[in-house]
């Protein structure tokens, strides 16, 4: 036999061999990583990262939370312009190859030989292939990762439809600034929703993907540009997707990307971060990236009336103690023009309508300044007349002021805009507005400037109330006999303590009145009169009662000051405190989550909140309902009979009892606990109303409302002013202070500071909401007292009072002692224990 015939011979049987050991070298690497590979079904019920949203009660936006911004699309939602550039980017022959593009990866495969694995080179991966990496593959560069994807695509497209993996695709892939999937990419970049988008606005978001961080049209718009124009556009032409005339069309257009976040249309941010917190708590961690929905309680024209209400009280407090020198200053570079200035500011926030301006010049009596945009401003006479200073006493060149746009006036809308300049107000404030009936959160501002500080002073501020915190040591002394018509001395009074060291109480006003009744004490805030009804009661009593409505009795000092508001206590609490004044004596709990919902709609979460209810059963528990006794005791104290409301009683008689048979209860309610007796509610919101009409809080009386009460509060040196109170079906409090802890000034007294801005706010949200002005609940007697609190002869004429029946007797008993009291009161000494 000739030797190259046998060469040839053994030579085939060689590469005979060597393709086998290959072949079964390849089947046995096909099926080690096959056994490995994931179970793709499990795409079909993925849940890609959703941010969640969170809205007002109205569906109304206000805010979104979550790492990624993401709003996932079904594919045939999809425009098929937009699925066309897509491919035309990333590949044409989609709907044709089975999961590979054998010629890219042969290709893919021969670079990365040739670059020994050191360098990425372009991998020729088909959109399957993407979708393999992006679920369920690490980004490492290698062969054993690269056969692991090419399998990968190909069970894939076996047991997934095009489309579903197409979907996946899109919805997936990364398009930089946070913005995951193409519907997310398309708001963020052009405010747009898919089928609004141009052809060259989706050639450009097709050629993101590639080059997501370095190559998206902000960070890198010239390199986005060439790789719409000289490859995407011509390839959609190339394959019959666009005309040449529409594809050089859209090359033409320029590149206009810029960001736009999603639109808030209810700004309530404190409000955000609660429920954040909230739904944090309730479903833990990972919940901001579900894709849950949750809505609130908020009511979103209440909102914006609180927020006008503190932003323009604030304003007006402010005001009053003048111009401060500017916050900071910045040094402007040599020769810099507008633009170059405006962007010192890059980095100091605007606070609600206050914008930052850099002053570039004082002279000719005006202020010149330029605003982070780099637009300037003139600013002169009436823009900065409040000042009471001239241009160049206001700041100097470089100092940081804030301006603010004003509002157009009403009759020219269309007028140029008008400036002036303003300041951040050193104070700081809280407004809490309930529904008094279920506690449901309305409206809150937990400060000026979420921006400026996200500190929430609603709910985290533990401040003293002051006399604000006096209708609650009232009530308890209701309960142990006191009423409206009972007189109490206010007259100096000294207590001493074991060391011998004195505490001398004192009113506001410096007087003393002498004896006067307990309703008039309230609506003159008579400190005396409050540290007298707390001795005579006792402390640790008046503690464990005034707990009942919602405080927690450890925070409430275990001494006489605390007759004068000197626990800490937050907004929230105070105004759900006042809220079992407003709804007959129950405890409403605050809330303000009403539901959750799933990505898919579905329910996973309804608020069912305890209701205050006068007619229904008395509730000892919250959301447990019991039969209605004669009277309720809680923790020892009686709270008085539940059922009908008092009609039109005869003097000296009782008001109407409870019907045999109550009315008909909805089974599904669940009524909230009793606080205290619904006659102490009474008693205490007409003493209330009686502040409004002609004690502290009469500039409340703008509201022409009879049913609007409330009591105002300050504490020592003004450090904090309050006013708490209720109208129609709304408890509100409002509270304003500085976070240091500094006087807010020479006689900023809560009717002075806090007041204006509950007024505010109030007129807003009781318009169009009839009055609420309760009967005296049963178990009542109307009577005739004399100014000194006697009672009159058949109980007649005189000043009229509701007094629980119980207090009949001894009111009468009383009548017959003639009282011996001082002309001019004298000092007295207590021990304190």
């Amino acid at each position: 036999m000739p030797r190259i015939p046998r060469l040839l011979r053994w030579t085939l049987l060689g590469a005979a061999a060597v393709c086998l050991a290959g072949g079964v070298a390849l089947g046995i690497m096909v099926y080690a990583v096959s056994a490995r590979l994931p179970d793709v079904q499990s795409l079909r019920s993925i849940e890609l990262q959703e941010p969640m949203y969170v809205y007002a009660r109205d569906g109304r936006l206000i805010g979104l939370f979550g790492e990624m911004r993401r709003y996932p699309v079904e594919i045939g939602k999809v425009p098929l312009r937009v699925k066309q550039a897509f491919l035309a980017a990333e590949d044409a022959n989609f709907y044709e190859h089975h999961g590979i593009d054998v010629k890219g990866v042969l290709r893919a495969v021969w670079l990365l030989a040739k670059t020994g694995g050191q360098e990425r080179v372009a991998g020729g991966s088909t959109i399957t292939q993407q979708v393999a990496k992006q679920f369920f593959l690490s980004s490492e560069y290698s062969f054993r990762r690269k056969f692991a994807e090419m399998l990968l695509a190909m069970k894939m497209e076996r047991e997934l439809a095009k489309d579903e993996i197409f979907e996946l695709y899109l919805n997936k892939s990364f398009f930089g600034n946070r913005a995951y999937g193409v519907a997310a990419a398309a708001e963020f970049y052009y405010g747009k929703s898919l089928d609004q988008l141009s052809l060259d606005e989706a050639a450009t978001l097709a050629g993101i993907p590639k080059f997501p961080s370095s190559g998206n049209p902000l960070s890198n718009p010239e390199r986005a540009r060439i790789r719409r124009d000289n490859y995407i556009l011509p390839r959609m032409a190339e394959l019959g997707f666009v005309s040449r005339a529409e594809a050089e069309a859209a090359r033409r257009a320029p590149m206009h990307a810029k960001p736009h976040e999603r639109e808030i249309e209810v700004y309530a941010p404190y409000v955000a971060e609660m429920v954040r917190q909230q739904m944090v708590e309730r479903f833990g961690g990972d919940v901001l990236n579900k894709g849950y929905h949750v809505t609130t309680t908020i009511d979103p024209v209440l909102q914006a009336a609180a927020d006008r209400a503190v932003m323009d009280g604030l304003r007006v407090y402010d005001r009053r103690h003048g111009w401060r020198k500017p916050e900071q200053t910045v040094q402007i570079p040599e020769g810099a023009d507008a633009t170059t200035i405006g962007q010192l500011l890059r980095a100091i926030p605007t606070q609600n309508d206050l914008l930052p301006a850099v002053v570039v010049d004082t002279a000719g009596g005006r202020l010149a300044v330029v605003l982070r945009d780099g637009s300037e401003l003139a600013l002169s006479g009436s823009a900065i007349a409040w000042t009471g200073k001239p241009a160049a006493a206001l700041a100097k060149r470089g100092d940081v002021v804030r301006v603010r746009r004003l509002p157009a006036p009403a009759d020219k809308p269309e007028a140029p805009p008008r400036w002036e300049i303003d300041q951040i107000p050193r104070a700081q404030v809280a407004l809490v507005s309930l529904d008094a009936d279920n506690g449901a959160l309305r409206a809150l501002v937990g400060g000026y400037s979420f921006a400026g500080n996200k500190f929430n002073r609603a709910t985290q501020a533990r401040r003293q109330p002051g006399s604000s915190f006096k209708p609650f040591l009232y009530a308890a002394a209701f309960e142990r006999g006191f009423n409206p018509a009972s007189i109490v001395l206010d007259a100096p009074v000294v207590f001493k303590d074991r060391r011998g060291k004195e505490w001398r109480p004192q009113n506001d006003s410096g007087n003393f009145a002498g004896p006067m009744r307990v309703r008039e004490a309230l609506v003159q805030s008579r400190n005396l009169v409050s540290v007298r009804l707390l001795d005579t009661i006792g402390v640790e009593y008046a503690r464990r009662y005034i707990s009942h409505f919602g405080f927690d009795e450890a925070s409430l000092p275990p001494n006489l000051s605390m007759s004068l508001g000197t626990a800490s206590l937050t907004p929230l609490s105070v105004a759900r405190g006042y809220g079992a004044f407003a709804n007959g004596g129950f405890l409403v709990t605050p809330w303000v989550i009403d539901s959750v919902r799933d990505r898919d709609g579905k329910e996973v979460f309804k608020e069912a909140a305890p209701v205050a209810c006068p007619s229904c059963a008395v509730a000892t528990a919250p959301g447990r309902a019991v039969a209605a006794p004669a009277t309720t005791q809680v923790d020892g104290f009686d709270l008085g009979p539940a059922g009908a409301t008092a009609s039109a009683a005869t003097a000296g008689k009782p008001a109407a009892q409870p019907a045999a048979t109550p009315p008909p209860v909805d089974p599904d309610i669940l009524v909230a606990p009793r606080a205290i007796d619904p006659r102490v509610a009474w008693q205490l919101a007409s003493m209330m109303r009686d502040v409004v009409k002609r004690g502290t809080a009469t500039a409340a009386r703008v509201l022409n409302r009879e049913d609007v009460g409330g009591k105002t509060g300050s504490t020592n040196d003004h450090r904090d002013a309050w006013f708490s109170g209720f109208g129609g079906p709304y408890v509100t409090t409002v509270w304003v202070g500085r976070d240091d802890f500094r006087s807010l000034g020479y006689r900023e007294y809560g009717g002075k500071a806090a007041l204006p801005i509950w007024i505010s706010y109030m007129q807003v949200a009781l318009k169009g909401q009839p009055e609420r002005l309760p009967e005296p609940p049963a178990g009542m007697v109307k009577v005739g007292v004399s100014a000194n609190g006697r009672l009159l002869p058949g109980g007649e004429g005189g000043i009229v009072e509701w007094v629980k029946a119980e207090d009949l007797q001894r009111m009468e008993e009383e009548s017959l002692v003639e009282p011996e009291l001082d002309e001019q009161p004298t000092e007295e000494s207590f021990d304190i224990f």
